[in-house]
């Protein structure tokens, strides 16, 4: 088991629960999006147990943070949306270096390259633009409730798993993210499962894609990555705060995700 991960894991479920914030992007930021894919794509092998080892510790992390720091997130930006906002465009700016330097563009990227790329930062900034209501907490679940639900989290994880699309955002925009926060914090174990078996499917179908990709087109493929991680920058900048105390309290923030995103870039990218 490499329980390196569980930490991992908590950064990922943590910014899930974020509209606006990809757990994609954290994983591209930590450095292990291509092995992420390529252990999901790995369950059905013959190297099943070793991909195991690296999913299971990943995958508490991430449902420990969406059960634990799921209220915590929520409070955060409640409260405090642009601080913690600008934490996350810290991170985000901060490790943008090592993404290029991992897929060494200055030496792969060629013009098709780096119009893929402006192609994903077009694709997920426009998302910006975008004003979708949380909506209320169904409470007459029906058939159809949980056939909503079921897709929902088919799309929400496919969201989730490509960078800079937020599976939280989505979820906003087809109107039942309220409801599964709603269950999550009441532990409502009908709504989690079918919810969860749409997540684990949307997961697996869409690694095979991302896979293929990776496989047969990596530097573009690579570039469209880094696009849409580009492109998340404006979805979750909030604005300047309009208060003094906001505007040091952002920076502070800002100076941390950077300072986050530099020791990421020493442990987790020291290889490359």
């Amino acid at each position: 088991m490499e329980w390196k991960n569980f930490y991992r894991g908590l950064m990922m479920g943590a910014s899930d629960v974020i509209p606006g914030v990809s757990g994609g992007t954290i994983a591209v930021l930590l450095g292990i999006y291509d092995r992420l894919i390529t252990s999901i794509n790995g369950l059905f092998s013959k190297d099943w147990k070793k991909h195991l080892g690296f999913l299971i510790p990943l995958g508490l992390g991430i449902l420990t943070a969406i059960f634990l720091l799921a209220n915590v997130i929520e409070w955060l930006f409640e409260h405090y949306p642009g601080p913690t906002q600008f934490f996350f465009l810290g991170l985000i700016l901060g490790v943008l270096p090592y993404l290029f330097h991992k897929a060494e563009a200055k030496h792969n990227f060629k013009p098709k390259h780096y119009f893929l790329l402006l192609i994903g930062v077009v694709v997920v900034a426009s998302m910006a633009f975008f004003n979708p209501i949380e909506g209320e907490v169904i409470e007459n679940v029906t058939a159809p409730t949980y056939v909503l639900l079921f897709f929902s989290g088919f799309i929400g994880s496919s969201a989730m798993i490509i960078p800079g699309i937020s599976g939280s955002f989505m979820l906003l925009l087809i109107g039942v993210y309220a409801t599964i926060i709603s269950a999550i914090s009441n532990l409502q174990l009908d709504i989690i499962a079918v919810t969860g078996l749409g997540i684990a499917i949307g997961f697996i179908v869409m690694s095979k894609v991302i896979a293929y990709f990776l496989k047969n087109f990596y530097s573009g493929t690579f570039a469209v990555i880094i696009g849409l991680v580009i492109g998340s920058i404006f979805v979750v900048y909030p604005g300047w705060p309009t208060s003094t105390s906001f505007v040091l309290l952002s920076v502070g923030t800002f100076a941390a995700g950077l300072f986050v995103a530099y020791i990421l870039g020493r442990v987790e990218y020291k290889e490359t």
